[in-house]
């Protein structure tokens, strides 16, 4: 694949990661805002005067709207730019699989690897949940996490393509998955458990706050995997389009 190819899906991948964020965005407004502002609500109602003599730097309003519409979008382009760079490596490496199916096998993989395995170990975590002085630690853990889960992921992905031509593309996949899983539980038994929720927080205010935050990035990488994977089909295989631009010129 040449540099011109590679930097026209980087910027493909870039404007999907960026339309993805918005579809993100609209979803985490809808869903999670309301759950933060619960929790807010219920830090503000437990915590001391002090605390609520504590002057404000950043609105709330600001947050939930300017400060959130930045931070999606921003994510949503830095993936897009990333995961188009692994697009450009995975194509034709990883199956025989067309730019659209390679998409989206990428995108689901980078969910996986990237969120779903961090947030089955360390979930996210409202406002009023976890303990101030331990967020270096937490933020450590989780990043932790998240590294060892893509590097298993890719070293899976070797394994399973270097025991293909022995078990067969079939049980290969199924070697390269369980080995992954076992890993993944290994990583899970020794790593720290991490418990801060505060006695007496709504429960189901916590539950639906991870579900929303599992919602965001289902609905951002699956919108990344189907306008990338369209992009990018018709940057790779433009042949349909010159033919029916052929058909006149044959007339």
């Amino acid at each position: 694949m040449n540099s011109t190819t590679v930097r026209n899906l980087l910027v493909r991948g870039m404007l999907a990661g960026l339309a993805a964020g918005v579809l993100a965005l609209v979803i985490s407004y809808w869903l999670g805002e309301p759950l933060v502002d619960k929790a807010i609500g219920f830090e503000e109602s437990h915590a001391g005067h002090s605390h609520g003599d504590e002057v404000e730097l950043v609105s709330r309003g600001l947050q939930s709207t300017a400060g959130l519409a930045t931070g999606v979008l921003v994510y949503g382009v830095a993936f897009g730019g990333i995961a188009a760079l692994a697009y450009c490596f995975a194509l034709g490496r990883v199956g025989r699989f067309g730019p659209r199916a390679t998409a989206l096998l990428l995108s689901g993989c980078a969910l996986l690897a990237v969120y779903v395995v961090p947030f089955l170990k360390y979930p996210a975590n409202p406002p009023a949940v976890g303990n101030p002085d331990t967020i270096g630690k937490r933020t450590t853990l989780y990043f932790l996490m998240m590294v060892l889960s893509v590097l298993l992921a890719v070293a899976a992905t070797i394994l399973g393509k270097r025991l293909a031509p022995r078990l067969g593309t079939w049980w290969a996949t199924v070697v390269a998955v369980l080995a992954f899983a076992v890993v993944i539980g290994l990583a899970f038994q020794f790593l720290p458990v991490i418990n801060e929720v505060p006695e007496h927080f709504p429960a189901a205010v916590l539950w639906r706050f991870r579900l929303s935050a599992l919602a965001i990035q289902i609905t951002l990488w699956t919108g990344f995997g189907l306008l990338f994977g369209e992009l990018a089909e018709r940057l790779l295989n433009p042949r349909p389009a010159a033919a029916r631009q052929a058909v006149p010129a044959a007339h």
